[in-house]
């Protein structure tokens, strides 16, 4: 259980620490604004490459993933369905499906993993299913549904080659794929640069909670509130559902398995929602919700299936 807290209080604290920025209004009217750009176009594409250029790609091949990838599918697709049906618009339906399946498998994964499951590299095969396909794919739907993607066809095509975080990811599969490894005086100041993607999304996350009403209760509540259960609750259903129906996954990979899926929307999908100026409000809930109910979600699962 330490993980599962110790993860929690890192993040409860920095957020903490943004929400006192944004009331004392140390950073202007723009703070969160540069904290999100600064995230988005500096400081989380080399957070991704450098992670990625270092990773086993070896882990892809694996029934975990499967299950992952499925589960994800499943939490994504449940809300994308509902979101077509109720007319809430290509860019806000995206969001609700990140936030539906997104997990946080950095900041939190990493600690949880060490703590609860004995073992920080069962949390890769997440993190590289993350940013290698929903993210690329996620931003890519979210820039050609923009009102300023009205280019010829070959420009829509090249949309993932120019944003910054498919770029970041894909240049680090490119780079640890073909084996190559990158001098000190190239990696460390990416490796320095990438350290400010969390802290960043987070003070950012923080500010933005300023002047905002309680969660769940204002126009998107509908999305929220089904973004929130499909996460804390659908998706671990499902992994475990998958897990030990059609890959048999008993013990400890089954653990494994159900508590990578019960982890809660990850921060950073704020940042995205930030970046393209939509569903703004749909993130910050969803995060906020799903986050403070994985807690007791966690510790359930551990208890149960550890």
């Amino acid at each position: 259980m330490q993980g599962v807290l110790t993860g929690f209080a890192v993040i409860a604290v920095v957020i903490g620490v943004g929400y006192v920025i944004g009331r004392r209004g140390y950073l202007g009217e723009n703070g969160r604004e540069v904290l999100t750009k600064l995230a988005f176009h500096v400081a989380s594409p080399a957070l991704l490459f450098t992670t990625l250029a270092r990773a086993d790609l070896s882990v892809i091949f694996s029934s975990r993933l499967l299950v992952t990838a499925m589960s994800t599918a499943a939490a994504a697709g449940v809300f994308v369905a509902v979101g077509v049906v109720r007319r809430w618009g290509v860019g806000r339906t995206t969001i609700g499906a990140l936030c539906s399946s997104y997990v946080n498998s950095g900041n939190l994964g990493i600690p949880i993993a060490v703590y609860v499951l004995g073992d920080a590299s069962l949390v890769a095969p997440v993190l590289l299913f993350q940013q290698i396909m929903v993210t690329p794919i996620a931003l890519t739907v979210l820039d050609l549904s923009g009102d300023g993607e009205k280019g010829p066809l070959w420009q829509r095509l090249i949309t993932p080659l120019r944003n910054p975080i498919a770029v970041g990811s894909l240049s680090g599969v490119a780079v640890s794929a073909t084996g190559l490894t990158l001098p000190g005086p190239v990696m460390d100041p990416l490796t320095l640069i990438g350290n400010m993607s969390v802290p960043a999304v987070l003070l950012a996350f923080g500010i933005s909670l300023c002047g905002s009403t309680l969660p769940g209760r204002g126009a998107d509540r509908h999305p929220v509130l089904l973004s929130v259960v499909l996460k804390s609750v659908g998706q671990p259903l499902a992994a475990w559902a998958l897990a030990m129906g059609l890959f048999g996954l008993h013990g400890a990979p089954l653990l494994d398995v159900v508590v990578t899926s019960a982890l809660p929307a990850a921060q950073n999908l704020f940042t995205y929602a930030s970046r393209y100026r939509v569903g703004e409000t749909l993130a910050r809930e969803s995060i906020l919700l799903s986050t403070i109910l994985s807690v007791p979600v966690l510790v359930v699962i551990a208890a149960v299936l550890g």
